[in-house]
């Protein structure tokens, strides 16, 4: 039977919440900027301090809600709690009147999204059985992905509909929003909580993450690596401008990107149940490899697209599967914690990485940029061989230690 049709209900659930929820926030975050610019009178700066709290809020707030799910027992409580909140913050925007307003909204849209983020991680891995671990990951994230290639899709076909009716705009990207909040409660059931996992007290003291294995911890520095390597995909966008698209035609930059990704991340996560999950993933750094060179060397059109389209491929390739192998390695009753840490960690180092390629695109251009790009690339792919001769000397001395045990009474 095909994979997706094995597939637990609740894991199709969550992914269309994740759908859903992703056309409402970028239907807005695709209009917002312009909003902000061109109707109230806001400078760049000030939408660049916006979206860096924002997404600094939502990273931290991650940690704790991972945590606060591992002590409860619980992860659907906070999903639902995350989600739910999002929605509630869609409609200020169209009501909002001033910039106050606006960061309100887009700063409690974020807490929801931290609130949100590691307990449904982890309550995707507690639903899925262990040989669809990575389809039902790859499944969430194609949908997700989705979600983000609709959203903006929708805002300007809506805005060209409407005549630039921002507050219209705002409107219908409020419906998806409840859509997406009624799931999870309707639709997502908690599976119960299997007796043998202890209760964990205080997820962030030193003594609950020294549970936390050493594979984990490298699948942490791996990922971190692998971020600092990747950076904003508004690099892509500026990349776009350099080879002189016209500004109507930038954003398809984007949309071949997210294509890609969608067509993807289900079927690399399905392949990871049946393969070595580190090879796909030493086969996405070497996409994102080639995505580098490509944009760093090309000046055409031709170039753009296949860069882009390299670089959706890797994030298919590998964010999928970075979050099934922090559910792999991480205890099950620290699956919060775990998730919670890797998300402030990799988006600590996406925030320096996009400021180390800012850097380096006004002092080099876009050649040194996307170089810099490779050459983490090749940093991670050696710490990537080191993780799996690693994992291959603890699976033989694992294998022979299990040999020993049911060699027939040699003690005798």
């Amino acid at each position: 039977m095909a994979q997706w049709r094995r597939l637990p209900g609740a894991i199709w659930a969550i992914g269309f919440v994740s759908l859903f929820m992703d056309i409402s926030s970028e239907m807005i975050h695709a209009v917002l900027p312009l909003y902000l610019v061109t109707v109230l009178g806001t400078s760049t700066l000030t939408v660049g301090i916006i979206e860096g709290i924002a997404e600094a809020t939502a990273a931290i707030t991650k940690v704790f809600s991972g945590a606060l799910s591992d002590w409860l027992g619980k992860r659907k409580l906070l999903a639902a709690l995350g989600y739910g909140l999002a929605a509630l913050t869609k409609p200020i925007f169209p009501l909002a009147t001033s910039i106050t307003w606006l960061i309100a909204a887009r700063f409690i849209d974020r807490i929801g999204k931290g609130i949100r983020g590691a307990p449904r991680d982890a309550l995707v891995a507690d639903i899925s059985p262990p040989d669809l671990r990575g389809a039902s990951f790859g499944l969430r994230q194609s949908l997700d992905t989705l979600g983000a290639l609709l959203g903006p899709l929708l805002a300007i076909a809506f805005m060209w509909a409407f005549s630039n009716d921002f507050s219209l705009v705002f409107w219908i990207a409020v419906i998806p929003a409840f859509i997406s909040a009624g799931l999870i409660i309707v639709a997502v059931k908690e599976p119960k909580r299997e007796a043998p996992l202890r209760k964990v007290r205080m997820p962030l003291s030193r003594h609950e993450l020294g549970r936390l294995s050493a594979d984990y911890w490298w699948v942490v520095a791996v990922a971190s690596a692998f971020t600092l390597a990747r950076f904003s995909e508004a690099f892509l966008v500026l990349k776009g401008q350099d080879i002189g698209l016209s500004l109507a035609l930038v954003p398809v930059v984007m949309v071949v990107m997210n294509v890609a990704y969608f067509l993807s991340a289900y079927p690399v996560g399905a392949l990871s149940d049946r393969m070595s999950r580190t090879k796909l993933l030493v086969f996405g750094l070497a996409l994102l490899l080639a995505a580098d060179l490509v944009l760093a060397f090309s000046s055409s059109l031709t170039g753009l697209v296949l860069g882009a389209t390299l670089w959706g491929l890797h994030m298919g390739f590998t964010q999928g599967l970075l979050s099934t192998l922090v559910a792999d390695t991480a205890p099950a009753e620290l699956r919060g914690t775990a998730f919670g840490v890797f998300n402030l960690i990799t988006g600590v180092v996406l925030l320096a990485a996009s400021v180390i390629a800012g850097l380096l695109w006004d002092a080099t251009g876009p050649r040194g940029t996307f170089l810099a790009g490779a050459g983490f690339t090749l940093m991670t792919l050696a710490g990537l061989a080191f993780l799996e001769a690693r994992r291959r000397r603890n699976a033989n001395g694992a294998a022979k230690s299990a040999n020993d045990k049911q060699t027939p009474e040699n003690a005798r």
